[in-house]
């Protein structure tokens, strides 16, 4: 049975909630339905920011100490409106929707401590948007010993299957921290995450620039990456361990570059984002073919080519030119696996997440 699923997304570049709306029963895509997008405000990314640094002492995933709570309220109801504003803009009713895939807000993710902890209040927004909503895709993955991350392969896989095109294919995903998807036919599905995304740079240019990103990758153009400092990083035990593999947001962040330019900074860490994702091929079954870029970093051009010229003669290309919405693709996959949730199909398989069995999961709020 084909379900009308929304799903929600707010990633670690602490950017917006994206919206989307697809047609599924949790094993194919019948059809995409329209997106939509609500920016976080400068003062809700600010106090997002603040719910960060004081996440790291959480030890109960359900705790909310200090600002944790007032974040969760702002991210519930950024998404409350995100919701109502789609529904109205679209022409549509909330009964037309079956189910609403809501991940919440990442403040922590350690799956080493078995602990993963996303806020947003799903219950809360079940009653304001008067839809079924499901949630807390992660925690049983982590009980279970998993990762916990990446989420969006069983997605990748349904979106690649519809390419009529050679093996094997990688999607990548460079959001706050960059993942990828490797698969080759149905059997074959391995994810990790691969290291940084745009977070260290999103950080970089805020701190130096004032600016909440490098558009286009424009900045880190006028710049020289220093190889040198790449290498070193490249060092850290995380980029040589196989997958399964995933990151916190801010593992990265003690890495510092020391007194540079700015504009050399921004090539510094857009080249290591990309070195980090060609690092994993060595780790991979066989070397892909091609390389679907999604995500922000899809739009830094910069961050495209330098991958190009890390990946050899395979062929990278942007998602948005096969016809993928590059920017909904991660709301897409929760609206993906709500409807998987919902019928008790995997979310998650030992060759993504290192969870020992496949696994289903979610809980569902209803209004």
């Amino acid at each position: 049975m084909m379900l009308t699923a929304l799903g929600l997304m707010s990633g670690t570049s602490l950017d917006g909630v994206d919206v989307a709306l697809i047609e599924t029963d949790g094993k194919q895509v019948k059809a995409f339905g329209p997106s939509g997008y609500r920016p976080y405000s400068p003062a809700e990314r600010s106090l997002l920011r603040q719910a960060l640094s004081e996440a790291v002492n959480l030890s109960q995933r359900d705790a909310r100490p200090g600002i944790l709570a007032e974040a969760e309220r702002a991210v519930t109801q950024a998404h409350a409106e995100a919701v109502a504003a789609f529904v109205a803009q679209n022409r549509m009713k909330p009964e037309e929707i079956d189910i609403v895939g809501f991940h919440g807000q990442t403040v922590l993710h350690r799956p080493e401590r078995r602990l993963t902890v996303q806020i947003g209040d799903a219950p809360a927004l079940a009653k304001a948007i008067h839809i079924p909503v499901m949630y807390d895709f992660r925690a049983a993955d982590v009980e279970a010993g998993g990762q916990g991350a990446p989420f969006v392969p069983v997605y990748h896989r349904a979106l690649a299957n519809s390419l009529a095109r050679e093996g094997p294919i990688v999607v990548v995903n460079i959001g706050g921290v960059s993942n990828i998807t490797y698969i080759d036919g149905n059997d074959t599905l391995i994810a990790c995450d691969t290291g940084p995304g745009n977070a260290l740079l999103d950080d970089f240019m805020y701190r130096t620039m004032n600016q909440a990103f490098d558009a286009e990758g424009k900045f880190a153009a006028l710049g020289k990456a220093d190889e040198a400092w790449i290498a070193r990083a490249l060092e850290l035990p995380f980029f040589a361990a196989p997958p399964p593999k995933s990151l916190d947001r801010n593992d990265f962040a003690a890495l510092k570059l020391g007194d540079v330019a700015p504009a050399d900074g921004a090539a510094t860490l857009t080249a290591f984002t990309a070195s980090a994702i060609a690092r994993v091929i060595p780790l991979l079954p066989r070397r892909p073919r091609s390389w679907i870029v999604c995500g922000g970093g899809a739009r830094n051009l910069t961050m495209l080519r330098m991958l190009r010229e890390r990946v050899g003669s395979a062929t990278v290309e942007a998602a948005e030119t096969l016809g993928w919405a590059s920017d909904a693709i991660e709301a897409q996959a929760f609206g993906f696996l709500a409807a998987r949730g919902l019928k008790g199909l995997p979310l998650s398989y030992p060759t993504t997440t290192g969870v020992p069995m496949p696994m289903t999961g979610g809980v569902i709020a209803r209004p």
